[in-house]
Parts: C-alpha cells; structure tokens; sequence
C-alpha cells in the first residue's frame, strides 16, 4: 500500500496556483518536497491534512481519502509544521499529558525516551527553548503516537548543522520500519539528498519533476568541454549549458552522450538550481 498518492492536484488562490501536481509515496519511504520558497510546499501539506480545501484532485493517505474519518487519519499521521502550536507557558512534561488524552495511540514511555535521547529538557518552557529544540518537541510529538507516516514542512530550516544532522538521522530511523513513511519538504536541498529516496521538484506551483533519487542521480550529470565539443551534442541531451572564455559545462542526459566524452555525477541541488533557470528562460 502507498502512504500517499496525490493526482490531479489544484489549488487557486490571488497570485497563485498551485497547478495540476501528482506523486506517489510508496510505503517505507521518504520523499523530498523541493522548492524555492513560495513554490507551494507548504500549500500542498496544508492540503494534504485537509487545512486547505482542494480546487480539484484526489489525496489519498495510508489507502483512504484525506476527507474520509478524519480523526482515523490524524492518529495514523504525525505532523510537524513551523508554527506547532504548542501554548509557550507549558514543558515538554506537561506537553505529553495533553497529548496521551489527544491520541488514542498515545505511547507515553516512548515520548519521554525520546526526549532523553533527543536532550530535551523536561521541565523548561516551550518559550524559553530554542529553535532547534521546538523542532525536536514537535518531531518527539509527531512520533510517539503510532504515526505511519510524517508530514514535515522545512524541520531543517535555520537549525545548526549539529541539530540538523540529529534530526536526519531520526528520519532515518523512523523509516527502518517499512511500514513508516516521510514527505520532507524543504529548500535545503543538501538535507535531503541524503535522506530521501524519492524528490519532486515544485517551481510557481507547478511539479518541474518527480522521481527517485537514485534513478535521477543515475540519469544526469555534467561535462566539460570546449563550445565545439557542446555544439556537437545533440541538443535533446541538454538540460542546461553554459559558456565562458575558459570552454563549457553543460548537465546532460547520461545515455545521450557518446561513451569517449567524460560524464561526472552531478548533485541533486545543482540538478534542481539549472532547472529552475531553464523553466525561467
């Protein structure tokens, strides 16, 4: 069973549509949500909890419609958005007995595991952590009630390399379980190339490409030549070129390049910059 199929999806709002975007989250997975920010990350997650009415599509979650008993779904999704709504008078102590009568599945012995492993303190108030450790509460929160799948908006975003790289590989960990799935969204690009197995790229609403990682990494990837080596390239295995009085780069389709010519790997956020640009030309 897929943790997420998204087709057809629409959502218009003034100045902005989020247009006509699909993906599939296979079980046991992670997939990265990459974008710029404005792109519509954060209005396809909204959507996807059903915070946002849709224009048109379907969302399905864990086999269900996202509309279908609600509160059945939410217990099976653990969420972790910018804004937690945690109120800033209470401690991670307090926060988990208001969560063990919010979730049926509620695992208390878990939670507090978790927020030992994760150095969170016990009894400091939420306004008086840190960034870095809100986005811990929230992610200890999203994990603690029998989530099968997580729904993260930018977790990453402005947190110190050290906190991040933690973060991660309790993504990782979560998804040992084969029955566990991420959708990740961010515009730090370099954290999820190494945690994703599958990226959808989202530009001005619309889903520029989605696929799995390995496969794009396998499909891609850059040479360098003089201008008349590139002019000699067939053109349909171009995704973007450039040309300087020292010679040419260009990002290329691997299998359209002849075998004498060196191909090196290319990196998921240099793959998604020169689409942008390409989109904007």
């Amino acid at each position: 069973m897929n943790a997420l199929e998204i087709k057809n999806l629409s959502k218009s709002f003034k100045g902005f549509k989020l247009d006509n975007i699909g993906f599939t989250l296979p079980s046991g997975c992670i997939l990265g949500l990459v974008g710029e920010n404005g792109a519509g990350k954060s209005t396809t997650i909204k959507l996807i909890l059903d915070m946002l009415h849709k224009d048109s599509g379907s969302i399905k979650i864990l086999g269900r419609e996202n509309t279908d008993n609600i509160r059945s779904i939410k217990e099976d999704v653990g969420v972790v958005m910018d804004a937690a709504g945690i109120p800033e008078c209470l401690n991670a102590r307090q926060v988990g007995k208001i969560m063990r009568g919010t979730f049926e599945n509620w695992n208390n012995g878990f939670y507090c595991d978790t927020l030992q492993k994760l150095s969170i303190p016990e009894k400091k108030p939420y306004k008086d952590l840190s960034r870095g450790m809100k986005m811990k509460l929230g992610i200890a929160i999203a994990v603690s009630h029998g989530s099968k799948l997580l729904l993260l908006d930018e977790p990453t975003s402005g947190l110190d390399p050290v906190v991040r790289d933690e973060v991660v590989e309790m993504f990782n960990e979560f998804t040992r379980d084969e029955n566990h799935s991420i959708l990740i969204s961010s515009h730090i690009v370099s954290d999820l190339e190494k945690l994703c197995d599958y990226i959808a790229f989202l530009h001005k609403g619309k889903l520029l490409l989605f696929e799995e990682k390995d496969v794009l990494l396998g499909e891609y990837g850059v040479v360098h030549c003089t201008e008349e080596q590139l002019g000699e390239l067939d053109e349909e295995a171009l995704v973007h070129k450039k040309v300087t009085p020292y010679g040419a780069q260009a990002i290329v389709r691997r299998e359209m390049i002849p075998h004498s010519m060196t191909v090196s790997p290319i990196s998921i956020e240099e793959l998604f910059v020169h689409m942008v640009k390409e989109e904007a030309v």
